[in-house]
């Protein structure tokens, strides 16, 4: 099935966000390079998900290249969140690129013959620069 999600960068002075149709069974390790390549980033630092009241809260369920749960959770396993929960994504421990990441209320669809997914289907703002001073 055919998932609309919003990725939306947190606390950072120009706004961006896109919606991106992908595929339910999409695993976040999958998830994370989409997310690269909608920001334009390199694929060069750690990450990991979590799901928390907010991006910095000390108690959230991570998904990290150490207990390798990115490569085996699918994005349909985690939604729907429970009440004033969210899924974020931390890209680059240093710099703390954040993003929320949730189900738009979009119609889920069966997947479309001649489409590719995943593919963004809106944009808005301005995609930040990954190394705005090198």
């Amino acid at each position: 099935m055919i998932w609309t999600l919003r990725i939306k960068l947190m606390r950072h002075e120009d706004p961006w966000s896109a919606d991106i149709e992908i595929e339910s069974s999409t695993t976040l390790d999958e998830l994370h390079l989409v997310i690269q390549s909608a920001v334009g980033f390199g694929n060069d630092h750690m990450y990991e998900f979590s799901i928390a009241r907010n991006e910095r809260a000390r108690t959230r369920d991570v998904f990290d290249d150490e207990n390798g749960e990115l490569y085996s959770t699918a994005i349909e396993s985690i939604f729907p969140l429970e009440p004033k929960k969210s899924l974020y994504y931390l890209f680059d421990y240093g710099d703390s690129w954040y993003f929320k990441i949730t189900k738009t209320q979009k119609r889920i669809h069966e997947p479309k013959e001649k489409v590719k997914y995943p593919r963004i289907v809106s944009e808005t703002g301005t995609k930040p620069i990954q190394y705005p001073n090198f």
